[in-house]
């Protein structure tokens, strides 16, 4: 959420900022939210000028008393009744008027970076580097789904009946496999310095509407009936959350945290859910990475941690290409945004394995998260990225270390987690 004064004082900026990403039904919420705050400063000062005014009345009323003036003393004091009974419309209206200028804020995107390219959809995002060598095997691969069955460590016939579609049982070294890779992002990011956390799963309304727009939350969020809580599809939603309404001590910046948890995702929209294989799924396990950090240190703090998500996969022998988001394809609340996806040696392209996004206050705005420095309180940028989400990080794994034979070499990264085991093979048939 902006800053109204910035709206007021710049805004054909913010005009053109909504132009750039292709949002231009919402051109006339900059007026109108002009509008509203101009009508609230003049209730503001309306109300200032009859509480002054009520306040010499009431020095009045005194000295009137003091004087034996009993009737001129209580037509003053009908007077204050008068001004108590004005101000108290004024601040209804008052109170109606910022809530409606505060939804309208809300809905106003974030003022993107200078460096974002401009573009309408994810189509035309930009690839920025490659890392690593994009192999194709001279075997064919199997589509994920079929080689984890194959190996018995998928079951999305038995998930169709007990959830329905979007869900799957991981098995045996499969389900192994994907629980050392959070294990071992886990202990990647604690190598990095930062703090690990398990957060709550289900947040309130008002966190969910301080971390994320109401577009994204329509689409996927899952609200638990009759409670005001929704089950979180990132843990960056309960990690920020955490942090509301807290002025935090500028010794202790930055804040930076990772975070384990599972996932919950409507995937309403046109990519919809995949039937048969695990990438788009309405249940995952994830390790996020979330930092809270001063304003000028934020774009730093964003590069470091893309690197990070480079790095992890690589060490899994994965090659990986970073995807600048252009403007079209930023959620409202982002700054600037990049993608890492991961060599997909099957369908021989690269695919999303993760997200790493600085937001600048918009989340704090909307939460009320600041430091106390030597110069007063200010607002924190905050950042947050994507380490691994599996079963899709999962899948980059098995493609890109699958053999001919439909065994999986495990990653040495990966082996103390698997108990020292080297391959997933075929279990013999007793």
């Amino acid at each position: 959420m902006l800053d109204i004064k910035f709206v007021r004082e710049n805004k054909e900026l913010v005009k053109e900022n909504i132009k750039k990403k292709f949002q231009d039904e919402k051109l006339g919420l900059v007026d109108e939210v002009i509008e509203l705050d101009k009508q609230i400063r003049e209730y503001k000062a309306k109300g200032d000028v009859l509480r002054q005014e009520r306040n010499v009345i009431s020095d009045e009323i005194g000295a009137l008393f003091r004087e034996k003036k009993v009737d001129e003393a209580n037509l003053k004091k009908q007077k204050v009744v008068d001004i108590n009974n004005e101000l108290i419309e004024i601040e209804n209206e008052e109170t109606k008027l910022a809530s409606e200028l505060r939804n309208k804020m809300l809905v106003i995107p974030q003022m993107i970076d200078d460096s974002v390219p401009i573009g309408k959809d994810d189509t035309e995002n930009v690839e920025i580097e490659k890392f690593g060598e994009p192999i194709v095997p001279d075997f064919e691969i199997s589509y994920h789904a079929d080689i984890c069955e194959s190996l018995g460590g998928l079951d999305k016939e038995s998930a169709g009946r007990t959830s329905g579609n979007g869900f799957y049982y991981l098995m045996g070294d499969i389900a192994r496999l994907h629980s050392a890779l959070l294990s071992y992002a886990r202990d990647f990011m604690i190598d990095k310095g930062f703090t690990y956390c398990v957060p709550p799963f289900m947040i309130r309304r008002d966190v969910v509407n301080g971390v994320m727009s109401f577009a994204e939350m329509d689409a996927m969020m899952y609200k638990v009936e009759n409670e005001d809580l929704y089950l979180i599809g990132t843990s960056e939603h309960s990690m920020i959350g955490k942090f509301k309404g807290q002025i935090i001590k500028e010794e202790n910046l930055p804040i930076a945290l990772t975070s384990y948890s599972p996932c919950f995702r409507k995937e309403v929209g046109a990519h919809g859910i995949e039937e048969r294989g695990l990438y788009r799924v309405h249940q995952f396990e994830k390790q996020e990475m979330v930092v809270l950090c001063k304003p000028e240190e934020a774009m730093d703090w964003y590069n470091k941690m893309w690197s990070y998500t480079v790095d992890f996969f690589r060490s899994l022998d994965v090659p990986v290409r970073t995807l600048e988001c252009c403007s079209g394809d930023l959620a409202d609340l982002k700054v600037k945004s990049c993608d890492v996806e991961a060599w997909s040696p099957r369908q021989k392209k690269y695919f999303e394995v993760g997200s790493c996004s600085t937001l600048g206050d918009a989340q704090a705005r909307r939460l009320g998260i600041k430091a106390k420095g030597e110069k007063g309180n200010y607002l924190l940028s905050t950042l947050n990225n994507t380490v691994i989400a599996s079963p899709r990080g999962m899948i980059a794994v098995i493609e890109n270390n699958v053999n001919e034979d439909g065994t999986i070499n495990i990653p040495k990264a990966l082996q103390p987690y698997m108990g020292g085991k080297k391959v997933i093979s075929f279990k013999s048939k007793k």
